[in-house]
């Protein structure tokens, strides 16, 4: 294959907002062919984390709440932000523990994949624990209201072929889950 990367040149930047949670900047860029964009947005974003979390008893432990953006309630992996100081797997470990009480099992790498490579610079790191359990209660933020619930192979086939996980940064790792091990 080609090495041909095609970056664009950045002739100017600014940044239109500036807060914990999200940066908006709007770049000037000039791209390979010589055309110069004077307006090309990008959102800066810490990266995240998820974790398809499986107890000991073979059940998926996931969570309902509620999204604002789209007025919505539904279920969904475990996830959240990864922390200044902290790798992905220390991220969705942490995660797992303050949103859930679940702790422990086996964790692997499942994959990392972009929301959005056009127009935001952060990753998601997902991960498959296995062998979880129930080590406490939850931990949540106060702006957290999150309902943990346990859920069948059969379940959680049934929200996705429903089209019922809306959030694609954890549909497309359970889709991989699943034609990986063979559960569609």
């Amino acid at each position: 294959m080609e090495n041909d990367d095609r970056k664009w040149e950045i002739l100017q930047s600014e940044y239109l907002i500036k807060r914990p949670w999200l940066m908006a900047r709007r770049d000037r860029v000039r791209l390979p062919n010589g055309v110069i964009n004077d307006e090309y947005y990008v959102l800066e974003y810490p990266d995240w984390v998820n974790v398809i979390a499986i107890t000991k008893e073979g059940d998926f432990l996931m969570e309902r709440q509620y999204r604002h953006g789209l007025q919505w309630t539904g279920y969904e992996l475990c996830a959240g932000v990864c922390e200044t100081g902290e790798d992905p797997l220390e991220s969705a470990r942490r995660e797992l523990y303050e949103e859930t009480g679940y702790a422990g099992g086996d964790w692997v790498k499942h994959m990392t994949i972009s929301a959005n490579t056009s127009t935001m610079t952060n990753l998601c790191h997902c991960f498959v624990a296995t062998g979880v359990e129930r080590v406490s209660g939850q931990h949540l933020e106060e702006t957290e209201d999150i309902s943990v619930h346990l859920l069948s192979v059969d379940e959680v086939r049934r929200l996705l072929t429903g089209n019922e996980i809306r959030q694609a940064l954890m549909a497309a790792p359970l889709w991989k889950y699943f034609a990986e091990h063979h559960l569609l």
